[in-house]
């Protein structure tokens, strides 16, 4: 039997006690889906060290970026911004997009990705898209609760080849979402107001990235572990093959192809 893919798992920042903590969920997934965890904590600059021992990688959520990243606006909603997580975590989306190293990107995450990219956030949702979709819930009750609402998945895209079925109503807790789209990435999936819930980067073995929460749900719900499994399947064949060209297989469609429409 083949040794299990090693997925780099991104921590919180350093809490009011001076330890690094994750949500087990993200581990657990990772687990279901045959890898072997890894937590990654920030404040490491030995990327290429790090990226030459995992296999895969999971950019996870947390606190907003920093807007002086992406020369957006200090806005009253920010909250958990830490520039050493903040600094680490992009350095690491630059390098596993050079390295072509498997990365499945997840609230937070996809902000980073689209930033260390050269992308630009929403600094607050409702301001510009109105509360229509809700993608907090119980605004009042500070981050970390939990919404569901519908997203819409670009048919032929990889993320539609994963989780199965062109609408889902995932688990959903941001304030902030993708505004200018970086450079190599492409949007797949959507929320009825419009905001960007997913992006895919289609020259690279496995870059996907998610604006809603998959771990959340993902021990009840096989279409959101299936991200966490195709993750890991990513890692293992890229491993395996010893290169990291990209591959077309079942969970790459034809959008990477071809110009996305949107009806």
């Amino acid at each position: 039997m083949s040794p299990a893919p090693v997925i780099g798992i991104t921590t919180y920042a350093r809490d009011e006690r001076g330890r690094f903590h994750l949500p087990a969920d993200y581990v657990e997934a990772v687990r279901r889906a045959g890898g072997l965890p890894w937590l990654v904590p920030p404040g490491e600059e030995r990327w290429r060290e790090l990226l030459a021992r995992v296999d895969g990688l999971v950019f996870t959520g947390g606190g907003d970026l920093d807007p002086a990243l992406y020369g957006g606006k200090p806005h009253a909603a920010i909250y958990g911004v830490d520039r050493v997580r903040d600094e680490s975590e992009i350095a690491l989306a630059r390098a596993a997009v050079e390295g072509k190293k498997p990365a499945l990107a997840i609230c937070r995450g996809c902000q980073v990705v689209n930033v260390a990219l050269g992308g630009t956030l929403i600094e607050h949702l409702p301001d510009e898209m109105g509360e229509s979709a809700n993608h907090v819930a119980h605004r009042g009750e500070g981050p970390g609760t939990q919404a569901f609402h519908p997203v819409a998945i670009q048919g032929g895209s990889r993320l539609a080849g994963i989780v199965g079925r062109l609408e889902r109503e995932p688990s959903s807790s941001h304030h902030q979402a993708i505004r200018r789209v970086a450079s190599g990435l492409e949007v797949v999936a959507r929320a009825p107001d419009g905001t960007i819930e997913g992006v895919e980067m289609c020259d690279h073995p496995f870059l996907v990235a998610v604006q809603w929460h998959p771990e959340d749900t993902a021990a009840d719900d096989a279409s959101q572990q299936r991200l966490f499994d195709a993750l890991v399947g990513a890692a293992r064949a890229s491993g395996a093959a010893g290169n990291h060209e990209p591959k077309r297989d079942i969970q790459r469609g034809d959008a990477c192809d071809s110009e996305i429409e949107w009806p």
